[in-house]
């Protein structure tokens, strides 16, 4: 199948300053809808900021639902219609049981998805990764760690969510015929307490698990914190997903072996300026399958500063 490839704190965004107040309300409202609070989420905000100084006919939303549940997040999307907004562009937290409600949003506003597509839906298009991609390239980091094989297990937010099926499916995939297993998936409904209690009980029922994956972007720091309570840091490998500045510290230092990285700066940013061109008349961008994927990028110990230093310019845009 064809796809289009794009290199690559719960606020609104404000119009620029001195735009009055008739003016702001002439403005198309474009929403951003995450899945849960996550400071993955800032560096999209980010991609947001920049795309909203160059539309200046859109005023650009960020919204956090209060808890990293699909009522929640419908109610978030069904006040946004009410109040007229142009376009949504959301993480669903359940894809397959709120296709539904997402149908009943597509049929009243324009309808992007991102980070975990909702395919079955009238959406217009999925901007992403490909998080099978993801998984497969976390699954070579697993087995480039561990030579001899061994038992890992896995930590993730909403295990029903595409994004977390597609990446375990990726690794799983590439562990095929090596002696690298993964046994386990612990899912925790993005609770950070619960994430991090997902991690002690593991290591208390399994004395010899070898490694241990963090699907989602909290996963891999509540990973390290667990293993350097426990005196474990460097005794078990840490494979993770995203750039959690915990995440990018531990593979520096060389106590996580690396992580797979999404570029979600290029979601707000591009996303944006596409459902605009979209409203807007403009369908170019958008490919005959709907579906335009970012690519992510491997983080290990010999590229780490270099992605920290860039992800710091991005995110004083």
């Amino acid at each position: 199948m064809q796809r289009l490839l794009l290199a690559g704190v719960s606020v609104a965004f404000a119009v620029a300053a001195g735009v009055g107040p008739a003016d702001a309300a002439d403005k198309k409202v474009l929403a951003f809808v995450v899945n849960g609070a996550s400071d993955f989420w800032k560096i999209a905000e980010a991609g947001m900021k920049k795309a909203q100084g160059e539309l200046p006919n859109y005023e650009l939303q960020f919204k956090y639902p209060e808890q990293a549940a699909a009522a929640v997040q419908q109610r978030v999307m069904d006040d946004l219609v009410a109040a007229g907004a142009a376009g949504v562009m959301v993480s669903a937290v359940d894809p397959k049981n709120q296709t539904e409600h997402l149908n009943k949003v597509a049929s009243q506003t324009v309808l992007f998805t991102t980070d975990s597509d909702a395919p079955k839906s009238k959406r217009v298009a999925y901007i992403g990764s490909s998080n099978t991609d993801l998984g497969k390239e976390a699954g070579k980091l697993m087995v480039k760690a561990l030579p001899n094989g061994g038992k890992c297990v896995g930590f993730v937010g909403l295990p029903g969510a595409d994004n977390a099926r597609e990446r375990i499916e990726g690794v799983k995939e590439t562990l095929k015929g090596s002696k690298v297993e993964l046994v386990d998936v612990r899912g925790d409904e993005i609770d950070q307490t619960r994430a991090k209690r997902n991690v002690e009980d593991i290591l208390a029922a399994m004395p010899d698990v070898s490694c241990l994956v963090g699907f989602y972007s909290y996963n891999t720091p509540r990973i390290y914190e667990v293993l350097k309570e426990a005196g474990k840091l460097g005794k078990i490998k840490i494979i993770g997903f995203d750039e959690d500045p915990i995440t990018l510290g531990g593979v520096k230092e060389g106590s996580i072996v690396g992580t797979v990285v999404q570029q979600p700066f290029e979601w707000g940013y591009q996303g944006m300026k596409l459902m605009a061109n979209y409203i807007g008349g403009n369908k170019a961008g958008i490919p005959a399958n709907g579906i335009i994927i970012v690519p992510g990028k491997v983080i290990e110990k010999a590229n780490v500063d270099e992605f920290m230093a860039s992800m710091k310019q991005m995110l004083k845009k």
